[in-house]
């Protein structure tokens, strides 16, 4: 039943909007803690225990494997449990997983660790939140996810401050701080997110009328939704997926990786190489503002295969040019690449598919696309392990990273022969616990 204050449509701030600025905030502590935390959390573990980088590129890519095979049971619990008791369920794991991280003392408890807080994190993660947002915009969708995904950037720009807190407070109190942080706050948000159009009565965008009729419609959206299998049937799964885990062999490389590769192969202090890390999500920030404004205008995958190349040049660079303008140069190339490209690979999705079965198409496509988050890390430790420098494993994981637009050029919009517009299970099971 609809309350009278979410009934009148002159309400002054979409609820979608209010959707998209808490999953930010809760996906900005995850970067900032968890996701581009890593790296820093790594050489502080390196220097407290001497651990390889092979190690840490094991646990990294372990992480992101385990996450990946989730996704489709993810998808469905999404679905039949609602988001808010995924969610809620993920904090609770996350909370104990962050307190143990906090007591590690051996490379087989950090890495079995490291194993249980990915249930939480990926439960109360990307593909939650992402579904939370998608299914209130399609118009505005690439503008939503940018601003949502502006959350990620804001936390891995915050990083040094965790850096910070390794110093006044020792590593272990700013690791089990920081894990009941980002768990409280997702506990709290999963009430705001799990609330769905039909909950309020509001349109999806917010808009009616002319204005709905208006506004431009992307490259690919209709009105028809695919269930997970239809779009499993199509190329056009298969290419976004293969296309946005290539982009992942750069983007799962540098967070694991990047500060390791300065404080070894640059010289750099762990501050400094601490501070280079962060301002990377400075210009994700600028990137993905601009994403947002053009994802919703111009070709996605235009802006997808640019980004790409970005990708693959400015690693090239950082590993080729031994200068501290080639390490600038990739952080603008980079950040501004991951920033353009990110929120495009669930909005492609969403305007292809449909939002009925976003979260299993989601769940799926992350099997595939986790494959560079896992592959990237890997090459760029062996081959550092084994060559004693970075410059072979970037340069290849470069290559690939470029070698992958062909992707894009082959994603064209599906077609659908059979129709399914209804699935009501998420919206339901999220009404009977709002």
């Amino acid at each position: 039943m609809l309350n009278r204050r979410d009934s009148n449509p002159s309400r002054r701030i979409f609820t979608g909007w209010k959707i998209v600025g808490t999953t930010s905030l809760v996906w900005a502590l995850q970067s900032m803690v968890w996701i581009q935390g890593y790296g820093n959390l790594a050489v502080e573990l390196r220097d407290r225990f001497g651990w390889s980088k092979t190690l840490f590129s094991v646990a990294f890519a372990s992480t992101r494997a385990e996450g990946a095979l989730m996704g489709p049971a993810q998808g469905r619990a999404i679905e039949n449990y609602g988001i808010r008791r995924v969610m809620r369920v993920g904090a609770v794991l996350s909370a104990i997983g962050f307190l143990a991280l906090s007591q590690v003392n051996s490379p087989a408890q950090f890495v079995a660790v490291m194993l249980f807080t990915t249930l939480g994190m990926t439960l109360m993660g990307f593909l939650t939140v992402t579904t939370a947002t998608v299914r209130w915009f399609e118009r505005k969708r690439a503008r939503a996810l940018s601003i949502q995904t502006m959350g990620f950037a804001i936390g891995g720009f915050a990083g040094p401050l965790v850096v910070v807190g390794y110093r006044w407070f020792g590593w272990r109190w700013t690791v089990a701080g920081s894990g009941l942080l980002v768990a409280s706050v997702a506990w709290w948000a999963a009430s705001i997110i799990s609330r769905s159009p039909a909950d309020t009565g509001e349109p999806v965008d917010g808009l009616t009328g002319e204005a709905a009729a208006a506004a431009p419609k992307a490259e690919g959206v209709q009105d028809r939704h695919f269930t997970a299998g239809q779009a499993m049937r199509t190329r056009a799964f298969w290419m976004i997926s293969l296309g946005h885990g290539f982009a992942l062999l750069v983007v799962s490389a540098t967070m694991a990786h990047l500060t390791l590769y300065l404080t070894e192969d640059r010289g750099y202090s762990a501050g400094r190489a601490a501070l280079v890390a962060g301002v990377v999500p400075a210009f994700q920030l600028v990137g993905t503002g601009l994403g947002g404004y053009l994802g919703d205008r111009i070709n996605k995958r235009l802006i997808a295969s640019v980004a790409m190349c970005f990708h693959g040049v400015g690693l090239l660079l950082l590993a080729w040019v031994d200068h501290w303008a080639a390490v600038g140069a990739f952080v603008v190339m980079h950040g501004l690449a991951w920033g353009a490209r990110g929120p495009q690979m669930q909005a492609i999705r969403a305007d292809y598919f449909g939002s009925t079965s976003f979260a299993r198409i989601m769940g799926w496509s992350a099997m595939i696309v986790t494959t560079g988050s896992v592959v990237g890390p890997m090459i760029a430790g062996a081959l550092a392990d084994s060559t004693g420098n970075y410059k072979l494993g970037f340069t290849i994981i470069a290559c690939l990273a470029i070698s992958g637009v062909v992707f894009w050029v082959l994603a064209t919009p599906p077609a659908l022969d059979t129709t399914h517009t209804s699935n009501t299970n998420l919206e339901s099971h999220d009404n009977q616990t709002s």
